[in-house]
């Protein structure tokens, strides 16, 4: 079971080059085995080329601990760690560089839905956090950006499976899904929707567009992920 997660989380994270959502080592996906508790992450600073799955550290989810492998994991584990303990729905966490996300979050503007592009995956407004405050920086960073994750989702009242991704002020984009390869498609879609709600933004007088019809938001998220959704083939 854990070989085999540790070849979908691998898979997964080979899309981060392939689809250009971050360059040189930078981006990590990581998914878990929730009965076990334990999580399969991206070690740090491995060149992509370089990357086997048997490489790839597996992590204790409550102590942060790596409990097998012999590379350390990525400095970005604490984060996904607290994004699992804080939703349990997520089993595969994504992170990246990717520009036209990272560009919404370094001005710290959530990406607003302007089409039906944005409402079949996202249902609503993808929040930015808020800025870090100098204690959590200095402190527990890794961990703090996790906690301030979550607080966003929390505070909002946002179910973070219906908007799995959020853009971290001044750092850039985490998305998330059913598992690794669900969570870096996210990160892909992400990407696509922050290109075109800067461009039409910017063909819109600097942001001055209203927001897509809510009806027609919600009819295309609810057909893929509402409870009578009915786009796709029905699985066997």
């Amino acid at each position: 079971m854990l070989e085999e997660l540790k070849q979908k989380v691998y898979e997964a994270c080979m899309k981060i080059p392939a689809w250009k959502l971050a360059i040189f080592t930078w981006g990590n996906v990581s998914g878990i085995d929730r009965e076990r508790g334990l999580v399969v992450i991206k070690p740090s600073g491995v060149e992509y080329d370089e990357l086997k799955p048997e490489l790839f550290p597996l992590v204790d989810l409550m102590t942060g601990k790596t409990v097998e492998g012999t590379l350390n994991p990525s400095s970005d584990t604490p984060t996904h760690l607290e994004i699992y303990r804080r939703f349990p729905a997520v089993g595969g966490v994504t992170h990246t560089h990717s520009t036209w996300a990272t560009i919404y979050a370094q001005t710290g503007r959530g990406i607003r839905p302007y089409g039906t592009t944005h409402a079949d995956h996202f249902g609503g407004e993808i929040p930015c956090t808020r800025d870090m405050t100098a204690e959590e920086i200095r402190g527990e960073y890794e961990l703090e950006t996790g906690r301030v994750i979550c607080e966003t989702f929390e505070t909002r009242g946002i179910d973070p499976m219906h908007i799995p991704a959020v853009l971290v002020k001044s750092h850039g984009p985490f998305a998330w899904g059913k598992d690794p390869m669900d969570s870096v498609e996210c990160a892909m879609t992400l990407e696509a929707v922050a290109d075109m709600a800067f461009h039409t933004e910017v063909l819109s007088a600097a942001g001055q567009i209203p927001e897509m019809d809510g009806v027609l938001l919600h009819r295309h998220f609810d057909r893929k992920h509402g409870p009578n959704a009915y786009y796709g083939q029905k699985k066997q």
